[in-house]
């Protein structure tokens, strides 16, 4: 069996879920960027809002259009089971 080589990684390491992507604390202030981590969460927010609305008037275009269907199936079926 071959030696390790320290600087290589095993096997678990490979599929360790656990923490794949570990932030020192320097790269995690914003203070030197100027802020910009609040500027993309606005952004986000922003753009969530947005979508948000676009869904719920998509939502209400399909509850409609579905209702107005079976609506159209139920005067058809009623018409053809209606006749004297």
């Amino acid at each position: 069996m071959a030696a390790i080589n320290s600087q290589e990684t095993s096997w678990a390491d490979q599929w360790d879920c656990s923490d794949p992507h570990p932030v020192s604390n320097t790269q995690n202030k914003n203070s030197s960027h100027g802020g910009t981590t609040a500027k993309y969460k606005q952004k986000v927010g922003d753009g969530l809002v947005k979508t948000k609305a676009v869904a719920s008037t998509g939502v209400k275009k399909v509850k409609d259009g579905a209702s107005v269907g079976f609506n159209w199936i139920k005067q058809k079926y009623h018409n053809t089971t209606r006749k004297n």
